[in-house]
């Protein structure tokens, strides 16, 4: 009976690949209509008796020359959760990514769950029918694309709730993966109308700087942390109070404090993009709009040296004057080719408030808008006011704590040092900028490499000497401004003795006139 049973199969498995091999020769000879309706027909009938559906979701997007966000997002989720499962895998380093990616292989099948269902995947490819001698994209003759698989009975479960999973951790292993990108924005006359990332340039995001590196007070730094963490964590709080899901905040401080540290460290602790927009390239209010509608989510806008970039201090106060010389030049005859008369400040106030907190700030999401001045005194208090700044945060000089951690970076001293408490008495009485506390504390001589003490010698030293260079300072001020304050006191009672002699005349004057 079982030798009967094995013959039977085996007839049946002859049969079946003689057909096979018949149809591979005879469908050359069939037209392509009825070997397409032939086709059909057979998915039709298989469909009708086997209770699985399947999704395709297909390499090419739907603008042209582009792959499909979705194609690469499902690639990202298999990598990440199922590749392990395969027997065949395919290794490559992505765009823009700098970790090596391992994605599952070409006709190869693997299996996932979701809420207690089975679901099968697979990848692979086809030829394009339509084929040309010349070809402008290699790789356009073949189209990949993932299939998954499932029970019909879990339709709905596949569309609304794993699918939309898919996407969503498939973008967070994109975003894991990717390699973050410093940008800087191009001239206007260097944008291409057809490409759109034409606006801005990009050079690989390296920047070593943490909060753990960063020479700042644990206690600021631990709020500045905290409130970082919150705002990446609220977008459904955001959404819900009606803001868009942005935060800015003011970094100020003299030059030296760690203003750009500060950002680099934003940006690693984040996971973000950085976007360093130059001002002074913008020519007018719709480019600094085009700008920020190129830049993407999960990034930070910086603008640095604020006070310095354009003259945003006085334009209300001068807006009469603005106008007025505006109008008197407008009345100059031009010489043809003469360019046009300050094209590179018409960047106004408003047009920045706009790109804060206006309309178009709410193109996009999860983004934070930083940006840096040595003179907060000197921006207009509509610029920096809360709900556009929403956190000011001071950039001071080097204090102990911030000096501490100087010390574990450059000298690896983690414990009390026998100089430390000089060094702290010193850091309350003398304004040193941390950049110039790690200038002191940089091993750079084969001296200092060998004993952390001579470094901690030399950055008393440096200590001592700006204490007396800032007591002289003091004083040669002071000093200026007595000699002020009396020569203002000399001046007034000359012009008091000048005021009375002139009275006396005018008396005499008068008692002249009475005589007569």
């Amino acid at each position: 009976m079982s030798a009967m049973t094995v013959e039977r199969w085996l007839g049946l498995w002859t049969g079946v690949g003689s057909v096979i091999f018949l149809w591979s020769k005879v469908q050359d000879h069939i037209p392509a209509a009825l070997r397409l309706y032939l086709t059909t027909s057979a998915t039709k009938l298989t469909s009708y008796f086997s209770p699985y559906l399947q999704i395709t979701i297909s390499e090419q997007g739907i603008e042209r020359f582009q792959r499909s966000e979705f194609f690469l997002t499902v690639e990202a989720y298999l990598s990440d959760a199922c590749a392990h499962r395969a027997r065949k895998l395919k290794a490559e380093l992505g765009k823009d990514s700098n970790n090596l990616q391992v994605s599952v292989d070409d006709y190869e099948e693997i299996t996932d769950e979701f809420s207690g269902t089975t679901l099968w995947w697979s990848a692979s490819k086809k030829q394009s029918n339509a084929r040309s001698l010349i070809n402008l994209y290699p790789g356009q003759d073949e189209s990949r694309f993932y299939r998954v698989v499932f029970h019909r009975r879990h339709r709905d479960l596949v569309v609304n709730s794993y699918l939309p999973f898919v996407l969503g951790e498939g973008r967070a292993v994109t975003v894991k993966n990717r390699q973050r990108r410093l940008f800087t924005n191009n001239a206007s006359s260097r944008w291409n109308p057809y490409n759109s990332k034409s606006v801005w340039s990009n050079v690989p995001f390296e920047h070593p700087a943490t909060f753990d590196t960063l020479a700042m007070e644990p206690e600021q730094k631990e709020a500045i942390v905290d409130d970082l963490k919150a705002f990446k964590e609220s977008k459904e709080y955001y959404g819900k109070v009606g803001k868009a899901w942005k935060r800015g905040y003011l970094l100020y401080g003299p030059p030296g404090t760690g203003k750009s540290t500060m950002i680099a460290a934003m940006a690693n602790y984040l996971d973000y993009d950085v976007y360093d927009l130059e001002l002074t390239a913008v020519k007018n209010n719709t480019e600094l709009r085009k700008l920020f509608i190129e830049t993407t989510g999960k990034s930070i806008i910086v603008i640095e040296d604020i006070d310095c970039s354009i003259d945003l201090t006085g334009k209300r106060t001068k807006a009469k004057k603005a106008s007025a010389d505006k109008e008197a030049d407008d009345e100059k005859p031009k010489l043809p080719g003469e360019p046009e008369k300050d094209e590179a400040t018409k960047v106004t106030l408003s047009g920045l408030l706009n790109f804060i907190d206006g309309l178009w700030s709410s193109c996009g999401g999860e983004r934070i808008i930083i940006f840096t001045t040595n003179h907060k005194e000197k921006l207009d208090p509509a610029l920096i006011r809360r709900g556009r700044m929403d956190k000011h945060i001071e950039m001071s000089y080097c204090r102990f704590g911030g000096f501490k951690v100087l010390a574990k970076n450059y000298l690896d001293v983690v414990v009390e040092h026998e100089m430390f408490g000089e060094i702290h008495q010193l850091l309350e009485e003398t304004d040193m900028s941390p950049a110039d506390v790690a200038e002191n504390l940089m091993p750079m001589s084969n001296k200092k490499k060998r004993d952390p003490t001579e470094c901690f010698l030399g950055l008393i030293e440096a200590l001592k000497k700006a204490k007396e260079d800032a007591t002289a300072t003091k004083a040669k001020e002071e000093e200026e401004v007595e000699a002020k304050i009396a020569k203002e006191k000399e001046e007034g009672e000359v012009n008091k003795a000048k005021e009375k002699d002139k009275g006396k005349c005018e008396a005499v004057g008068d008692m002249k006139q009475v005589d007569k």
